[in-house]
């Protein structure tokens, strides 16, 4: 659990604490071919991890119609702090696309969903992950 860090603001220590309580997760303890579906406010994004921050992602009419590789870089507060390879409720996920100079940041993150690997070993663990960081 995070513990609050006398360096930064209030306002940045209340986000950090509320992200843990809303909950996400990792990138990194997620195992590649895992298939996250992100619900944000006004989209259902689809991003099929390929390893370290990479993802092919769709869901959004204009960016993704269809996958992309793109590299998640993580998830915001709505400013300029970013949870690095993070992807967590009540946030925004940033990512890098490829055809844009900047980076494409969503609405708000409502919901975050597991499709399970094919292997069964990396399912259990993915589905782990995802439930282990909601809390």
């Amino acid at each position: 659990m995070f513990t609050p860090h006398p360096n930064l603001a209030d306002d940045v220590n209340r986000a950090i604490v509320q992200s843990e309580i809303e909950g996400g997760v990792f990138l990194h303890d997620l195992p590649p071919s895992t298939v996250l579906e992100i619900q944000t406010l006004h989209h259902v994004y689809t991003a099929v991890l390929l390893g370290g921050s990479d993802a092919l992602i769709s869901g959004h009419p204009e960016f993704c119609p269809y996958p992309v590789q793109v590299a998640i870089a993580g998830s915001t507060w709505g400013g300029s702090m970013l949870k690095l390879q993070y992807v967590g409720r009540g946030m925004h996920l940033e990512f890098r696309h490829p055809e844009y100079a900047t980076p494409i940041v969503t609405s708000p993150i409502q919901e975050i969903r597991d499709s399970l690997p094919s292997t069964a070993p990396l399912a259990q663990s993915t589905h782990s992950a995802i439930n282990r960081s909601a809390h």
